[in-house]
C-alpha cells in the first residue's frame, strides 16, 4: 500500500516528519505516549484513550496483527479488546509491520485502522517524542 509524506507538530512547534499509514486524513488531539512491549489492541479499545493520539515506543509495531473479535464463551465479552471499537483520535509508531505474523491475527493492523477510520504514522523517533512528553508534558498536537 502506498504512505503519504505527513508531519506530527506539537503545540510548543516541535514538528516530527513521518509517514502516514491507516485512515488517510489529518487530525488533531492531546498526544500521550504508552510504553507496553504487547497489547495494542487493549491500548487502543480502551475508553480511557478517547480524543488522544498515542505514541507507542516499542520500535516495531504491527507484526502481529489484529486478533478476531472473538468472544469468552462463559461471559460473552471480548477476549481481546476492552471495547468495540478503537478510541484513539490517531497513532504514532517508530516502525510499522505491514506483514502480520500471529497465528490468530484476522487482519493487518493498517486495515483495521482504515476499517476504523485512524490516521496513523511511522518513521519519526517516538523515544524523543516521549522524552520530551515526559520533560514537558502532554501537548495538544496535529497529524497533518
Amino acid at each position: 500500500m502506498k504512505h503519504a509524506k505527513a508531519e506530527l507538530v506539537l503545540e510548543d512547534g516541535s514538528r516530527f516528519p513521518c509517514t502516514s499509514f491507516g485512515y488517510p486524513k489529518s487530525i488533531a488531539g492531546e498526544v500521550v505516549f504508552n510504553t507496553g512491549m504487547t497489547g495494542y489492541p487493549e491500548s487502543f479499545t480502551d475508553p480511557s484513550y478517547a480524543g488522544q493520539i498515542l505514541c507507542l515506543t516499542y520500535p516495531l509495531i504491527g507484526n502481529y496483527g489484529v486478533p478476531s473479535k472473538a468472544k469468552d464463551r462463559h461471559s460473552g465479552l471480548l477476549q481481546h479488546f476492552e471495547s468495540d471499537r478503537i478510541h484513539l483520535q490517531g497513532l504514532i509508531v517508530s516502525e510499522y509491520s505491514e506483514q502480520a505474523s500471529h497465528w490468530d491475527a484476522a487482519l493487518t493492523l493498517e486495515k483495521w485502522l482504515r476499517q476504523e477510520k485512524v490516521p496513523a504514522v511511522c518513521g519519526l523517533d517516538t523515544r524523543a517524542l516521549t522524552k520530551k512528553l515526559r520533560e514537558k508534558g502532554v501537548m495538544p498536537g496535529k497529524i497533518v
